[in-house]
This record gives C-alpha cells, sequence and structure tokens, in this order.
C-alpha cells in the first residue's frame, strides 16, 4: 500500500513538473512569434501608417482599412498565442491537435519542413498521461531546433486497439548514442514513459538523425 501511495505520489509530481515545463516552452515559443510574426504585421502597420501622413487623397480611406486590418490580424496573434500559455491546452484539445499546433508554429517559422501521418482511429487517453506524453514529444522538438540541424521532421502516430505508437524522426546531424547513454534528457525520457508505462526507444548515429518510438499501451490502463 505504501509503495503504491509513492507511485501515485511519483506520478503526481511528474505531472506538475511537465506542466510547468510545457509552459516554460511555451514561452520561448511566444518570443520567436513575436519577433517573426508580429513584429512582422506591426512594421507594416506602421510603414503603412507613415505614407497615409504624406497622401492627403481619396486612397486615404482604403490605407486607413488596410491598417486596421493588419492592426486587427496582431491581436488576433496575441490572443491565440495567449492560449498557448496555459498548460491546460493539452488536456482541452488533445494530444493530436497539439502536435498539429506545434508542427504548424515550426513550419510558419520556417525551422524545418514537418510532416505529420495519422493511422488508424483516435483512441482515448487519459488527460494526465497525455501530457506526460506531450512533454515527452516536445523536449524531442526541442532537441531538433536547438541541435540538430535537421531540414525535416517527421511525426508518425498510429491507433491501434492495443497502443498508440508514436514515432518521430528528424534528417539532423545526428550522434554516437555511445556518447550519450548516460545523458539527463534521454534518461529524463525514458523515466517519463516509464510513468505512463509506455515503452521509449531512442536511436541516432553521426550524420543520420534521430529516430524517436515510443509505444502507449491502450489496454490494460489500471
Amino acid at each position: 500500500m505504501l509503495e503504491k501511495l509513492r507511485a501515485e505520489q511519483r506520478f503526481e509530481d511528474e505531472i506538475f513538473k511537465s506542466r510547468i515545463e510545457i509552459q516554460e516552452q511555451a514561452l520561448k515559443n511566444v518570443s520567436w512569434e513575436l519577433h517573426d510574426n508580429i513584429g512582422q504585421l506591426l512594421s507594416t502597420a506602421v510603414m503603412q501608417i507613415n505614407i497615409m501622413g504624406t497622401t492627403i487623397d481619396t486612397q486615404s480611406s482604403d490605407s486607413l482599412q488596410d491598417v486596421r486590418k493588419l492592426v486587427g490580424d496582431s491581436l488576433q496573434e496575441i490572443r491565440n498565442l495567449s492560449k498557448t500559455l496555459n498548460h491546460e491546452v493539452i488536456e482541452n484539445v488533445g494530444l493530436e491537435k497539439s502536435i498539429r499546433v506545434e508542427l504548424k508554429r515550426f513550419e510558419k517559422l520556417n525551422f524545418l519542413t514537418p510532416t505529420l501521418t495519422i493511422k488508424g482511429e483516435e483512441g482515448y487517453i487519459d488527460p494526465k498521461d497525455e501530457i506526460i506524453l506531450y512533454r515527452i514529444i516536445q523536449e524531442f522538438f526541442s532537441n531538433t531546433i536547438k541541435h540538430a540541424e535537421a531540414s525535416n521532421l517527421d511525426v508518425e502516430l498510429e491507433y491501434t486497439p492495443e497502443a498508440l505508437r508514436i514515432k518521430i524522426q528528424d534528417d539532423g546531424v545526428g550522434f554516437d548514442m555511445k556518447s550519450v547513454q548516460a545523458n539527463s534528457g534521454l534518461l529524463n525520457m525514458k523515466s517519463r514513459a516509464s510513468l505512463v508505462k509506455a515503452k521509449l526507444d531512442y536511436k541516432s548515429s553521426p550524420g543520420k538523425g534521430v529516430l524517436l518510438t515510443l509505444s502507449y499501451p491502450m489496454l490494460d490502463r489500471n
């Protein structure tokens, strides 16, 4: 009984830690988007306002409408970004949609070219387990962006009655697995996977990118 209580407490602690880390990564994403998206929109708006200040003709009204639209687009971007700061997003929209949002961000910011393949029918996953799974995936994404120098990122979710199988692969520089067996990031991902009874495998070699496979059992969740 005591061991079960300890395991439950460890799981809850990991949920809390993962939520914080998801928020921290979201803040980093926001800084990227503020610079690349909203900054560009507002700069364009400023240019148009400057042009309007030097022209007094019938085109002024049309230009004003353009500026108003740009400002509106900027405000919408801010609203969208604010939603990503809430760790409950993953619980509300689910794992698949959260992954889509992340990949769309990478594509929009021209970090790399992402693809997402879905096989089978989406099955129910406990929201708390989704948080752990998403944090593992998010950590892989973060490592790819920071270190891999990859051009492509391929994600596959395969739903079967027995398991959700997740495969993620980049075509980056890779690394020597022997040199990172004790790497805290890899060990951390494996530790988190074990909390939700998932099996995680990680393969890489210099010049051949990184492949992550994660198998989350859909049966026997008790």
